[in-house]
Protein backbone atom coordinates (compact mmCIF):
# COMPACT_ATOMS: atom_id res chain seq x y z
CA UNK A 1 0.00 0.00 0.00
CA UNK A 2 1.80 3.04 -1.14
CA UNK A 3 -0.63 5.65 1.17
CA UNK A 4 -0.43 4.16 4.79
CA UNK A 5 -2.60 6.79 6.07
CA UNK A 6 -5.75 4.48 7.81
CA UNK A 7 -8.85 7.01 8.81
CA UNK A 8 -10.23 5.19 11.82
CA UNK A 9 -14.32 5.57 12.15
CA UNK A 10 -15.76 4.09 15.97
CA UNK A 11 -19.52 3.65 16.35
CA UNK A 12 -19.31 2.80 20.19
CA UNK A 13 -21.58 5.49 21.34
CA UNK A 14 -24.36 3.75 19.31
CA UNK A 15 -23.47 0.46 19.19
CA UNK A 16 -22.72 0.30 22.71
CA UNK A 17 -26.54 1.58 23.32
CA UNK A 18 -28.00 -1.80 21.61
CA UNK A 19 -29.29 -4.04 23.95
CA UNK A 20 -26.51 -6.75 23.91
CA UNK A 21 -24.05 -4.16 24.39
CA UNK A 22 -25.39 -1.95 27.68
CA UNK A 23 -26.41 1.35 27.71
CA UNK A 24 -24.71 5.01 27.68
CA UNK A 25 -26.06 7.94 29.29
CA UNK A 26 -25.72 11.48 28.16
CA UNK A 27 -22.69 12.11 30.45
CA UNK A 28 -20.82 8.48 29.46
CA UNK A 29 -21.36 9.55 25.76
CA UNK A 30 -19.49 13.19 25.96
CA UNK A 31 -16.93 11.66 28.37
CA UNK A 32 -16.02 8.87 26.12
CA UNK A 33 -16.22 10.94 23.10
CA UNK A 34 -13.59 13.19 24.70
CA UNK A 35 -11.13 10.10 25.36
CA UNK A 36 -11.57 9.16 21.71
CA UNK A 37 -10.76 12.26 20.50
CA UNK A 38 -7.51 12.66 22.74
CA UNK A 39 -6.54 8.99 21.76
CA UNK A 40 -6.71 10.49 17.72
CA UNK A 41 -9.70 8.75 16.18
CA UNK A 42 -10.84 10.53 13.27
CA UNK A 43 -14.70 9.66 13.22
CA UNK A 44 -16.68 9.34 16.25
CA UNK A 45 -20.08 8.54 15.30
CA UNK A 46 -22.93 9.88 17.89
CA UNK A 47 -25.73 7.73 16.47
CA UNK A 48 -29.07 8.62 14.81
CA UNK A 49 -30.18 12.34 16.07
CA UNK A 50 -33.95 12.14 16.84
CA UNK A 51 -33.55 8.23 18.05
CA UNK A 52 -32.75 9.20 21.67
CA UNK A 53 -32.25 11.46 24.40
CA UNK A 54 -28.62 10.22 24.98
CA UNK A 55 -28.00 10.32 21.32
CA UNK A 56 -29.72 13.88 21.06
CA UNK A 57 -27.50 15.25 24.11
CA UNK A 58 -24.29 14.88 22.79
CA UNK A 59 -25.51 16.49 19.59
CA UNK A 60 -26.41 19.26 21.39
CA UNK A 61 -23.56 19.70 23.53
CA UNK A 62 -21.52 20.05 20.36
CA UNK A 63 -18.23 18.89 21.77
CA UNK A 64 -14.71 20.59 20.41
CA UNK A 65 -12.72 17.77 19.50
CA UNK A 66 -8.71 18.27 18.73
CA UNK A 67 -8.97 15.64 16.17
CA UNK A 68 -12.47 13.68 15.80
CA UNK A 69 -15.31 14.83 13.99
CA UNK A 70 -18.70 14.14 14.84
CA UNK A 71 -20.47 11.82 12.89
CA UNK A 72 -24.53 11.66 12.50
CA UNK A 73 -25.85 8.29 11.37
CA UNK A 74 -29.00 8.13 9.41
CA UNK A 75 -30.78 5.95 6.79
CA UNK A 76 -31.51 6.53 3.06
CA UNK A 77 -34.78 8.13 2.56
CA UNK A 78 -37.68 6.04 2.33
CA UNK A 79 -38.82 4.65 -0.83
CA UNK A 80 -41.18 6.78 -3.05
CA UNK A 81 -39.99 9.46 -0.98
CA UNK A 82 -37.42 12.33 -1.17
CA UNK A 83 -34.54 13.05 0.27
CA UNK A 84 -34.91 16.87 1.13
CA UNK A 85 -37.90 15.86 2.26
CA UNK A 86 -37.02 13.24 4.66
CA UNK A 87 -37.56 13.45 8.57
CA UNK A 88 -34.63 11.59 9.26
CA UNK A 89 -32.13 13.25 6.85
CA UNK A 90 -33.93 16.72 8.34
CA UNK A 91 -33.14 15.82 11.89
CA UNK A 92 -29.19 14.60 10.50
CA UNK A 93 -29.00 17.90 9.24
CA UNK A 94 -30.15 19.59 12.25
CA UNK A 95 -28.31 17.88 14.43
CA UNK A 96 -24.90 19.84 13.47
CA UNK A 97 -22.96 17.16 13.29
CA UNK A 98 -20.92 17.92 9.58
CA UNK A 99 -20.35 14.28 8.64
CA UNK A 100 -23.31 11.86 7.83
CA UNK A 101 -23.21 8.39 7.54
CA UNK A 102 -26.06 6.80 5.10
CA UNK A 103 -26.44 3.32 5.21
CA UNK A 104 -28.29 1.36 2.75
CA UNK A 105 -28.61 -2.34 1.34
CA UNK A 106 -26.45 -3.71 -2.07
CA UNK A 107 -28.15 -6.54 -2.62
CA UNK A 108 -31.14 -7.07 -4.27
CA UNK A 109 -32.60 -9.55 -2.16
CA UNK A 110 -32.18 -6.89 0.70
CA UNK A 111 -33.11 -4.16 -1.28
CA UNK A 112 -36.87 -6.03 -1.67
CA UNK A 113 -36.90 -7.91 1.80
CA UNK A 114 -35.94 -5.08 4.10
CA UNK A 115 -36.70 -1.49 1.84
CA UNK A 116 -40.10 -2.66 0.19
CA UNK A 117 -37.98 -1.64 -2.99
CA UNK A 118 -36.92 -2.68 -6.59
CA UNK A 119 -32.93 -2.81 -7.30
CA UNK A 120 -32.95 -0.27 -9.50
CA UNK A 121 -34.87 2.20 -7.60
CA UNK A 122 -32.40 1.25 -5.27
CA UNK A 123 -29.79 2.51 -6.99
CA UNK A 124 -31.50 6.09 -7.74
CA UNK A 125 -32.79 6.43 -3.73
CA UNK A 126 -28.70 6.31 -3.13
CA UNK A 127 -27.87 8.61 -5.89
CA UNK A 128 -30.48 11.08 -4.48
CA UNK A 129 -29.23 10.61 -0.72
CA UNK A 130 -25.68 11.20 -1.20
CA UNK A 131 -26.34 13.99 -3.41
CA UNK A 132 -28.54 15.59 -0.70
CA UNK A 133 -26.25 15.06 2.24
CA UNK A 134 -22.88 15.81 0.14
CA UNK A 135 -24.15 19.25 -0.80
CA UNK A 136 -24.56 20.37 2.59
CA UNK A 137 -22.19 18.26 4.99
CA UNK A 138 -18.82 18.61 4.89
CA UNK A 139 -18.54 14.88 4.21
CA UNK A 140 -21.01 12.19 3.46
CA UNK A 141 -20.52 8.09 3.70
CA UNK A 142 -22.92 5.34 2.81
CA UNK A 143 -22.41 2.09 4.36
CA UNK A 144 -22.98 -0.88 1.80
CA UNK A 145 -25.11 -2.83 4.41
CA UNK A 146 -24.43 -7.08 3.29
CA UNK A 147 -21.55 -6.02 0.77
CA UNK A 148 -19.63 -9.26 0.91
CA UNK A 149 -22.78 -11.45 0.66
CA UNK A 150 -24.23 -9.21 -2.15
CA UNK A 151 -21.01 -9.14 -3.60
CA UNK A 152 -21.24 -13.17 -3.98
CA UNK A 153 -24.59 -13.20 -5.80
CA UNK A 154 -24.35 -10.10 -7.90
CA UNK A 155 -20.82 -8.76 -8.49
CA UNK A 156 -21.89 -6.30 -11.21
CA UNK A 157 -25.01 -4.68 -8.96
CA UNK A 158 -23.26 -4.48 -5.64
CA UNK A 159 -20.56 -2.54 -7.53
CA UNK A 160 -22.89 -0.46 -9.12
CA UNK A 161 -24.67 0.37 -5.59
CA UNK A 162 -20.98 1.64 -4.68
CA UNK A 163 -20.21 3.39 -7.02
CA UNK A 164 -23.07 5.21 -7.82
CA UNK A 165 -22.41 6.16 -4.10
CA UNK A 166 -18.97 7.49 -4.68
CA UNK A 167 -19.71 9.07 -8.36
CA UNK A 168 -22.72 11.16 -6.34
CA UNK A 169 -20.20 12.30 -3.81
CA UNK A 170 -19.64 10.07 -0.92
CA UNK A 171 -15.93 10.80 0.97
CA UNK A 172 -16.45 7.21 2.27
CA UNK A 173 -17.64 4.10 0.82
CA UNK A 174 -17.94 1.38 3.45
CA UNK A 175 -18.01 -2.52 2.45
CA UNK A 176 -19.96 -3.95 5.22
CA UNK A 177 -19.60 -7.56 6.28
CA UNK A 178 -23.38 -7.14 7.95
CA UNK A 179 -23.76 -10.81 9.41
CA UNK A 180 -19.92 -11.57 10.44
CA UNK A 181 -19.67 -14.76 8.36
CA UNK A 182 -17.13 -13.53 5.32
CA UNK A 183 -13.64 -15.06 5.86
CA UNK A 184 -10.56 -13.03 6.11
CA UNK A 185 -9.25 -14.25 2.54
CA UNK A 186 -12.76 -13.60 0.93
CA UNK A 187 -12.64 -10.11 2.29
CA UNK A 188 -9.03 -9.85 0.71
CA UNK A 189 -10.23 -10.99 -2.69
CA UNK A 190 -13.36 -9.10 -2.72
CA UNK A 191 -11.90 -5.88 -1.81
CA UNK A 192 -8.98 -5.89 -4.27
CA UNK A 193 -12.13 -5.87 -6.72
CA UNK A 194 -13.74 -3.33 -5.46
CA UNK A 195 -10.11 -1.19 -5.83
CA UNK A 196 -10.31 -1.75 -9.31
CA UNK A 197 -13.74 -0.12 -9.39
CA UNK A 198 -13.38 2.42 -6.81
CA UNK A 199 -10.29 4.64 -5.53
CA UNK A 200 -8.58 2.80 -2.61
CA UNK A 201 -8.37 6.09 -0.86
CA UNK A 202 -12.61 6.17 -1.02
CA UNK A 203 -12.54 2.31 0.44
CA UNK A 204 -13.49 1.72 4.26
CA UNK A 205 -14.33 -1.48 5.85
CA UNK A 206 -17.24 -2.66 8.81
CA UNK A 207 -17.24 -6.04 9.85
CA UNK A 208 -19.40 -7.72 12.32
CA UNK A 209 -17.79 -10.27 14.31
CA UNK A 210 -20.56 -13.40 14.25
CA UNK A 211 -17.57 -15.84 12.82
CA UNK A 212 -14.74 -14.52 15.34
CA UNK A 213 -12.62 -13.20 12.54
CA UNK A 214 -13.92 -9.20 12.59
CA UNK A 215 -10.10 -8.10 13.73
CA UNK A 216 -8.58 -10.10 11.02
CA UNK A 217 -11.32 -9.53 8.23
CA UNK A 218 -10.57 -5.42 9.10
CA UNK A 219 -6.66 -6.12 9.11
CA UNK A 220 -7.04 -8.31 5.20
CA UNK A 221 -9.27 -5.12 4.01
CA UNK A 222 -6.56 -2.68 4.73
CA UNK A 223 -3.99 -4.75 3.30
CA UNK A 224 -5.80 -5.10 0.08
CA UNK A 225 -6.51 -1.24 -0.20
CA UNK A 226 -9.40 -0.22 2.58
CA UNK A 227 -8.14 3.24 3.50
CA UNK A 228 -11.04 3.24 6.62
CA UNK A 229 -11.45 1.07 9.15
CA UNK A 230 -14.82 1.14 11.19
CA UNK A 231 -15.34 -0.81 14.52
CA UNK A 232 -16.29 0.16 18.28
CA UNK A 233 -13.83 -0.13 21.27
CA UNK A 234 -14.10 -4.15 23.48
CA UNK A 235 -16.14 -5.08 20.15
CA UNK A 236 -19.66 -3.72 21.53
CA UNK A 237 -22.45 -4.49 19.33
CA UNK A 238 -25.22 -6.64 18.83
CA UNK A 239 -24.62 -9.76 18.67
CA UNK A 240 -21.53 -11.26 18.69
CA UNK A 241 -20.13 -7.18 18.34
CA UNK A 242 -18.35 -5.29 15.73
CA UNK A 243 -14.44 -5.29 15.04
CA UNK A 244 -12.70 -4.07 18.33
CA UNK A 245 -10.56 -1.36 18.07
CA UNK A 246 -8.78 -2.13 20.81
CA UNK A 247 -6.86 -4.64 18.84
CA UNK A 248 -7.54 -3.17 14.99
CA UNK A 249 -5.66 -0.15 16.19
CA UNK A 250 -2.38 -1.13 17.26
CA UNK A 251 -2.13 -3.97 14.91
CA UNK A 252 -2.32 -1.28 12.35
CA UNK A 253 0.51 0.96 13.84
CA UNK A 254 2.90 -1.18 15.23
CA UNK A 255 2.07 -4.55 12.92
CA UNK A 256 1.34 -3.18 9.90
CA UNK A 257 3.14 -0.14 9.79
CA UNK A 258 0.45 2.16 9.22
CA UNK A 259 -0.01 6.06 9.96
CA UNK A 260 -3.07 7.10 11.68
CA UNK A 261 -3.67 10.04 14.18
CA UNK A 262 -3.42 7.54 17.13
CA UNK A 263 0.07 9.02 17.47
CA UNK A 264 2.70 6.51 19.45
CA UNK A 265 2.39 8.81 22.63
CA UNK A 266 -1.35 8.51 22.10
CA UNK A 267 -1.29 4.95 21.97
CA UNK A 268 0.11 4.59 25.13
CA UNK A 269 -3.90 5.58 26.41
CA UNK A 270 -5.13 3.01 24.72
CA UNK A 271 -5.84 0.24 27.92
CA UNK A 272 -7.10 3.83 30.03
CA UNK A 273 -9.79 4.11 27.46
CA UNK A 274 -10.96 0.68 26.85
CA UNK A 275 -11.15 0.07 30.52
CA UNK A 276 -12.71 3.34 30.92
CA UNK A 277 -15.68 2.53 28.57
CA UNK A 278 -16.41 -0.91 29.98
CA UNK A 279 -16.60 1.30 33.63
CA UNK A 280 -19.29 3.42 31.90
CA UNK A 281 -21.15 0.75 30.85
CA UNK A 282 -20.71 -0.60 34.66
CA UNK A 283 -19.22 -3.84 34.24
CA UNK A 284 -15.52 -5.67 34.28
CA UNK A 285 -12.98 -5.09 31.70
CA UNK A 286 -12.49 -8.90 29.87
CA UNK A 287 -8.99 -9.81 31.38
CA UNK A 288 -7.46 -12.24 28.83
CA UNK A 289 -8.88 -9.31 25.96
CA UNK A 290 -5.67 -8.90 23.49
CA UNK A 291 -3.30 -5.70 24.00
CA UNK A 292 -5.14 -4.01 26.85
CA UNK A 293 -6.49 -7.43 29.38
CA UNK A 294 -5.22 -7.50 32.66
CA UNK A 295 -3.85 -10.70 31.80
CA UNK A 296 -3.01 -9.99 28.39
CA UNK A 297 0.88 -9.64 29.75
CA UNK A 298 0.67 -11.71 32.50
CA UNK A 299 3.43 -14.44 32.92
CA UNK A 300 2.43 -16.02 36.19
CA UNK A 301 4.76 -17.22 37.65
CA UNK A 302 8.06 -16.78 35.01
CA UNK A 303 8.63 -13.60 34.87
CA UNK A 304 11.41 -14.07 32.73
CA UNK A 305 9.03 -15.45 30.48
CA UNK A 306 8.36 -12.19 28.86
CA UNK A 307 11.07 -11.75 25.97
CA UNK A 308 9.83 -15.28 24.21
CA UNK A 309 5.99 -14.43 24.90
CA UNK A 310 5.36 -10.74 24.54
CA UNK A 311 4.28 -9.82 21.03
CA UNK A 312 5.13 -6.48 21.96
CA UNK A 313 6.06 -3.76 24.74
CA UNK A 314 2.69 -3.88 26.77
CA UNK A 315 3.37 -0.18 27.49
CA UNK A 316 3.41 0.61 23.82
CA UNK A 317 -0.60 0.46 24.57
CA UNK A 318 -0.62 1.27 28.20
CA UNK A 319 -0.75 -1.90 29.77
CA UNK A 320 2.17 -3.40 31.99
CA UNK A 321 3.79 -6.82 32.49
CA UNK A 322 2.59 -8.77 35.64
CA UNK A 323 3.96 -11.74 37.42
CA UNK A 324 2.83 -13.67 40.52
CA UNK A 325 5.96 -11.88 41.99
CA UNK A 326 4.56 -8.02 41.05
CA UNK A 327 1.29 -7.30 40.92
CA UNK A 328 -0.85 -4.54 39.44
CA UNK A 329 0.30 -0.98 39.74
CA UNK A 330 3.68 -0.13 37.69
CA UNK A 331 6.16 2.89 38.37
CA UNK A 332 5.95 3.24 34.32
CA UNK A 333 2.33 3.27 34.04
CA UNK A 334 2.12 5.38 36.87
CA UNK A 335 4.49 7.72 35.64
CA UNK A 336 2.92 8.49 32.49
CA UNK A 337 -0.49 8.54 34.06
CA UNK A 338 0.49 11.45 36.35
CA UNK A 339 1.81 12.87 33.07
CA UNK A 340 -0.86 13.06 31.28
CA UNK A 341 -2.27 15.10 34.52
CA UNK A 342 0.48 17.26 34.45
CA UNK A 343 1.72 16.02 37.86
CA UNK A 344 5.33 15.81 38.54
CA UNK A 345 6.38 12.97 40.73
CA UNK A 346 9.53 10.95 41.71
CA UNK A 347 8.57 7.25 42.62
CA UNK A 348 11.82 6.34 44.01
CA UNK A 349 11.35 9.10 46.84
CA UNK A 350 9.50 7.89 49.90
CA UNK A 351 6.16 10.04 48.68
CA UNK A 352 6.32 8.46 45.21
CA UNK A 353 6.91 5.30 46.87
CA UNK A 354 3.92 5.21 49.35
CA UNK A 355 2.01 6.60 46.17
CA UNK A 356 2.40 3.48 44.14
CA UNK A 357 2.44 1.21 47.18
CA UNK A 358 -1.38 2.84 47.96
CA UNK A 359 -2.53 2.20 44.24
CA UNK A 360 -1.40 -1.46 44.64
CA UNK A 361 -3.52 -2.10 47.67
CA UNK A 362 -6.55 0.12 46.12
CA UNK A 363 -6.20 -2.13 43.05
CA UNK A 364 -6.45 -5.33 45.40
CA UNK A 365 -9.63 -3.95 47.42
CA UNK A 366 -11.21 -4.02 43.68
CA UNK A 367 -10.79 0.39 43.98
CA UNK A 368 -9.09 1.25 40.43
CA UNK A 369 -9.89 4.66 38.91
CA UNK A 370 -10.58 3.59 35.58
CA UNK A 371 -13.15 6.07 33.73
CA UNK A 372 -12.74 7.90 37.16
CA UNK A 373 -9.65 10.65 36.51
CA UNK A 374 -11.03 13.13 39.15
CA UNK A 375 -10.89 10.40 42.09
CA UNK A 376 -7.21 9.40 40.76
CA UNK A 377 -5.99 12.94 40.26
CA UNK A 378 -7.08 13.43 44.41
CA UNK A 379 -5.74 10.35 45.19
CA UNK A 380 -2.30 10.98 44.25
CA UNK A 381 -2.11 14.82 45.22
CA UNK A 382 -2.81 13.63 48.33
CA UNK A 383 -0.13 11.12 48.52
CA UNK A 384 2.14 13.69 46.97
CA UNK A 385 1.32 16.16 49.58
CA UNK A 386 -0.16 19.07 47.08
CA UNK A 387 -3.61 18.69 47.73
CA UNK A 388 -5.16 21.57 50.09
CA UNK A 389 -7.07 20.46 52.86
CA UNK A 390 -10.55 22.03 52.18
CA UNK A 391 -12.46 21.15 55.13
CA UNK A 392 -13.03 17.82 57.09
CA UNK A 393 -15.92 15.28 57.49
CA UNK A 394 -16.19 14.82 61.42
CA UNK A 395 -19.50 12.29 60.45
CA UNK A 396 -22.86 12.14 58.47
CA UNK A 397 -25.69 9.86 59.54
CA UNK A 398 -28.29 8.84 57.02
CA UNK A 399 -31.67 7.99 57.85
CA UNK A 400 -34.11 6.14 55.41
CA UNK A 401 -37.68 5.57 56.84
CA UNK A 402 -40.45 3.45 54.71
CA UNK A 403 -43.94 3.73 55.88
CA UNK A 404 -47.70 3.96 55.56
CA UNK A 405 -49.04 7.66 55.49
CA UNK A 406 -52.39 8.54 57.04
CA UNK A 407 -53.70 7.90 53.48
CA UNK A 408 -52.35 4.36 52.88
CA UNK A 409 -49.79 5.11 50.82
CA UNK A 410 -46.68 3.87 51.22
CA UNK A 411 -43.79 6.28 51.32
CA UNK A 412 -40.12 6.47 51.51
CA UNK A 413 -38.35 9.46 53.38
CA UNK A 414 -34.52 9.86 53.10
CA UNK A 415 -32.65 12.05 55.89
CA UNK A 416 -29.10 12.56 55.93
CA UNK A 417 -26.95 14.98 58.92
CA UNK A 418 -23.51 16.23 58.31
CA UNK A 419 -20.96 17.39 60.49
CA UNK A 420 -17.83 18.88 58.92
CA UNK A 421 -15.00 21.30 59.63
CA UNK A 422 -13.82 24.43 57.61
CA UNK A 423 -10.79 25.79 58.88
CA UNK A 424 -11.56 26.74 62.67
CA UNK A 425 -15.34 26.62 62.02
CA UNK A 426 -17.40 23.23 62.45
CA UNK A 427 -20.70 23.07 60.62
CA UNK A 428 -23.97 21.03 61.14
CA UNK A 429 -26.80 20.28 58.51
CA UNK A 430 -29.67 18.24 58.36
CA UNK A 431 -31.61 17.56 54.72
CA UNK A 432 -34.04 15.42 53.62
CA UNK A 433 -33.51 13.75 49.95
CA UNK A 434 -35.11 11.85 47.10
CA UNK A 435 -33.14 8.62 48.68
CA UNK A 436 -30.41 8.82 51.07
CA UNK A 437 -27.82 9.40 48.23
CA UNK A 438 -29.52 12.43 47.14
CA UNK A 439 -30.09 13.44 51.16
CA UNK A 440 -26.40 13.20 51.67
CA UNK A 441 -25.35 15.38 48.68
CA UNK A 442 -28.22 17.81 49.95
CA UNK A 443 -26.69 18.22 53.59
CA UNK A 444 -22.85 18.26 52.61
CA UNK A 445 -23.04 20.49 49.92
CA UNK A 446 -25.48 23.26 51.84
CA UNK A 447 -22.95 22.41 54.93
CA UNK A 448 -20.04 23.89 52.97
CA UNK A 449 -22.11 26.63 51.14
CA UNK A 450 -21.06 29.23 52.83
CA UNK A 451 -17.04 28.61 53.32
CA UNK A 452 -17.63 27.66 49.12
CA UNK A 453 -20.06 29.47 47.70
CA UNK A 454 -19.15 27.75 44.18
CA UNK A 455 -20.82 24.90 44.74
CA UNK A 456 -24.40 26.19 43.80
CA UNK A 457 -22.73 25.28 40.27
CA UNK A 458 -21.98 21.92 41.18
CA UNK A 459 -24.73 19.41 40.22
CA UNK A 460 -24.57 15.13 39.73
CA UNK A 461 -25.67 14.26 36.53
CA UNK A 462 -25.26 10.50 36.58
CA UNK A 463 -24.81 8.05 38.83
CA UNK A 464 -23.50 4.01 38.63
CA UNK A 465 -23.15 0.81 40.96
CA UNK A 466 -21.73 -1.95 40.58
CA UNK A 467 -21.20 -4.87 42.97
CA UNK A 468 -17.27 -6.39 42.74
CA UNK A 469 -17.66 -9.42 44.06
CA UNK A 470 -21.26 -11.30 43.12
CA UNK A 471 -20.25 -14.25 45.11
CA UNK A 472 -20.37 -11.82 48.53
CA UNK A 473 -24.22 -11.27 47.98
CA UNK A 474 -25.77 -8.60 49.63
CA UNK A 475 -22.45 -8.42 51.42
CA UNK A 476 -20.46 -8.00 48.39
CA UNK A 477 -18.05 -5.02 47.63
CA UNK A 478 -19.70 -2.33 46.14
CA UNK A 479 -18.16 -0.22 43.20
CA UNK A 480 -20.20 3.58 42.69
CA UNK A 481 -19.24 5.90 40.04
CA UNK A 482 -20.46 9.50 39.90
CA UNK A 483 -20.44 11.84 37.43
CA UNK A 484 -20.83 15.72 38.00
CA UNK A 485 -20.51 18.96 36.42
CA UNK A 486 -20.15 22.58 37.12
CA UNK A 487 -21.71 23.82 33.85
CA UNK A 488 -18.31 24.03 32.06
CA UNK A 489 -16.24 21.17 33.25
CA UNK A 490 -17.25 17.51 33.78
CA UNK A 491 -15.70 15.12 35.78
CA UNK A 492 -16.09 11.39 37.49
CA UNK A 493 -15.50 10.23 40.44
CA UNK A 494 -15.49 7.03 42.43
CA UNK A 495 -15.58 5.00 45.88
CA UNK A 496 -15.50 1.32 46.38
CA UNK A 497 -16.57 -0.31 50.14
CA UNK A 498 -18.69 -2.80 51.20
CA UNK A 499 -21.68 -0.64 51.84
CA UNK A 500 -23.21 1.61 49.45
CA UNK A 501 -23.89 4.57 51.16
CA UNK A 502 -20.14 4.94 52.16
CA UNK A 503 -19.24 3.83 48.44
CA UNK A 504 -21.02 6.43 47.71
CA UNK A 505 -19.97 9.34 50.06
CA UNK A 506 -16.64 8.94 49.08
CA UNK A 507 -17.60 9.81 45.47
CA UNK A 508 -19.54 12.61 46.27
CA UNK A 509 -16.85 13.45 48.29
CA UNK A 510 -14.18 13.14 45.78
CA UNK A 511 -16.74 15.49 43.12
CA UNK A 512 -17.13 18.30 45.60
CA UNK A 513 -13.39 18.17 46.55
CA UNK A 514 -12.35 18.17 42.52
CA UNK A 515 -14.51 21.31 42.08
CA UNK A 516 -12.63 23.04 44.68
CA UNK A 517 -9.19 21.93 43.43
CA UNK A 518 -10.08 22.92 39.56
CA UNK A 519 -11.62 26.85 41.12
CA UNK A 520 -7.84 27.03 43.17
CA UNK A 521 -6.03 25.90 40.59
CA UNK A 522 -7.61 28.27 38.18
CA UNK A 523 -7.54 31.70 40.77
CA UNK A 524 -3.40 30.19 40.87
CA UNK A 525 -3.19 30.63 37.25
CA UNK A 526 -4.90 33.78 37.40
CA UNK A 527 -2.90 35.09 39.94
CA UNK A 528 0.31 34.00 37.94
CA UNK A 529 0.64 31.36 40.60
CA UNK A 530 0.60 34.04 43.36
Amino acid sequence: MADKRIYIYDSSLRSGALPDGGAFSGADKLAIAEALDGLGIDYIEGGEPGRGTADDALFAAAPEFAQARLTALSGLQAPGGSAAGDPALARARASGARIVCLAGAVSQQHARAALGTEPREHIDMIAEGISHVAGWADEAMFICDHFFDGFKVDAHYALECAATAYIHGARWVVLCDSNGGTLPHEITDIVEEVAKALPSSHIGIRCLDDGDNAVAGTLAAVRAGAHQVQGTFNGLGERCGNANLASVIPALVLKLGCETAVTTENLSRLTAVSRQIDARLNRPSPPRAPYVGADAFNHGKEPNAAARLEHIDPGAVGNQRRSAARDEADPDSLSRRLAGLGIEADLEDPMGQRLLESLRENEQKGLNYDGAEASFELFARGHLGTLPNFFRLDSFRVIDERSIDARGRLVTLSEASVRVQVGDNRHMMVAEGVGPVHALDVALRKALGDAYPSLGELRLIDYKVRILNSEGGTKARIRVMIDSTDGTDNWSTVGVSDNVIDASYSALHDGIVYKLLRDELKREAGDGGH
